[in-house]
């Protein structure tokens, strides 16, 4: 647990260091190293993941509740919203990431509490809910590159996602979002976990009945 806490707090102190530094502000050139910086922790995570199965038994060992629990800061989609109406962003990311994060935060205590019950887990509820939440967050990064001052903006206009790049707001993509995928690909990782240990205990005990 502390070594967790430690790697994310080093993170974050890089992409703090990265947005003071201005590396990822778009003004000065290509949204790369902000989309790099998105994407490339989910991919290492992901080939982690699958390769090595010491890390896999530790990340599948996190509690549910505190990484759904995690997702509620999502609320502050608002910000998006508010910059929107301030003409600060383009409505064609902010609205839907805007909107799309506050749903997705203000559900998270109650998707928490659902799985902290002591009925039934209602797996189809909370696979659906991940997925939700992962793809309002790979939208939020596409849109934001579509909109943005770069000839990957097609979607751009008189306002872009240029202050996105922007500290504090550029902590946002290089940090928040990467790390909230990829605690929605650990709860998945749970689900189907759980799911196939228990298709096993199933065929064990068909197994077993015929054997008697």
């Amino acid at each position: 647990m502390s070594g967790s806490l430690a790697f994310l707090a080093l993170w974050f102190l890089l992409a703090l260091g990265g947005s003071l530094l201005g590396v990822f502000d778009s003004q000065r050139s290509p949204p790369i190293p902000l989309g790099m910086a998105a994407i490339l922790p989910v991919v290492v995570f992901a080939i982690w993941y699958l390769r090595s199965a010491e890390f896999r038994q530790f990340v599948l060992a996190a509690d549910l509740r505190i990484l759904t629990l995690a997702q509620t800061w999502r609320v502050g989609g608002v910000v998006f919203l508010l910059l929107h109406r301030q003409g600060v962003l383009p409505g064609v990311f902010a609205l839907p990431a805007g909107w799309g994060d506050i749903a997705i935060g203000a559900t998270a205590p109650l998707v928490a509490w659902a799985i902290s019950s002591k009925n039934n887990f209602p797996t189809r509820v909370f696979v659906l809910w991940n997925v939700l939440g992962m793809l309002d967050l790979v939208m939020a990064v596409s849109l934001g590159i579509l909109a943005s001052a770069s000839p990957l903006g097609i979607l751009a206009g008189a306002i872009t996602t240029e202050v996105m790049g922007k500290f504090p707001l550029s902590l946002i993509p290089t940090f928040f979002v990467p790390v909230l995928i990829i605690f929605h690909l650990i709860a998945l990782g749970r689900v189907h976990q759980a799911t196939r240990r228990s298709r096993e205990s199933l065929e064990i005990g068909k197994w077993e009945q015929a054997t008697l």
